[in-house]
């Protein structure tokens, strides 16, 4: 589905990443670890085609990322749900609005998405926030929405970016059930972390593997979870 082969990054002549080979597979759950500023986001980035590589092959859905056009590109990231870090929401719309943003923005008739968007919305634990504003819900509910945001249009691959930086821990633990549930409806899961418990607590609930960045490669970090 997502394949990195050989990849590098490079910013202002310094290479962040080297050498990276990396294959994401249908129904597949990873964590990818190491600690700020080893290129957690950056590797993210590559993966739903927002960044393109200094040098390697990046394939989405075996399609090379650097010979797509604008609109292939579009088109493949719409298989793609992304949960970024900062949520990036609209403050003057409502949490329903923001969800449906991915719809709009595909020019989709939300309108025909009602039943669909409380469907959603309750099963990341909202149904009670739809016309709340983002500034209103709390660190936990922003979270769970962008997660309901990333899967409106049903992707097939979910990328998680620290999603659990900023809640406490029993609400990391939620929103790691609901990724979980994700992977098991067949969903391929990408999660970037540096919280190690996150990972642990993930063993009794899904097969996962572990990655970790290290001096700007990505390494098997063990074995299975």
């Amino acid at each position: 589905m997502i394949d990195l082969e050989n990849v590098s990054q490079n910013y202002g002549g310094d290479e962040l990443l080297s050498g990276v080979s990396l294959r994401l597979a249908p129904g597949s759950f990873h964590f990818l670890t190491g600690p700020s500023g080893a290129g957690k986001t950056t590797m993210m980035k590559l993966c739903y085609g927002q960044l393109l590589p200094s040098t390697g092959s990046v394939r989405l859905f075996d399609k090379e990322v650097t010979a797509m056009d604008r609109d292939m590109v579009a088109n493949t990231r719409r298989r793609i749900g992304v949960v970024h870090q900062d949520c990036q929401f609209l403050d003057h719309l409502t949490l329903a609005e923001n969800v449906l943003l991915p719809l709009t923005v595909a020019g989709r008739d939300t309108g025909a998405e009602a039943q669909n968007l409380k469907d959603l919305l309750g099963w990341v634990g909202l149904g009670a926030q739809t016309h709340a504003r983002p500034p209103q819900l709390s660190g936990g509910e922003r979270q769970r929405a962008a997660l309901a945001r990333a899967v409106i249009m049903d992707p097939e691959v979910i990328l998680a970016d620290e999603p659990t930086g900023n809640i406490d821990w029993d609400m990391s633990l939620r929103l790691l059930q609901l990724l979980t549930e994700l992977n098991r409806m067949g969903k391929t899961v990408l999660i970037a972390t540096h919280d190690l418990n996150l990972i642990r607590a993930a063993k009794s609930q899904v097969a996962a593997r572990v990655l970790r960045i290290k001096d700007r490669r990505v390494q098997l970090a063990g074995a299975d979870l």
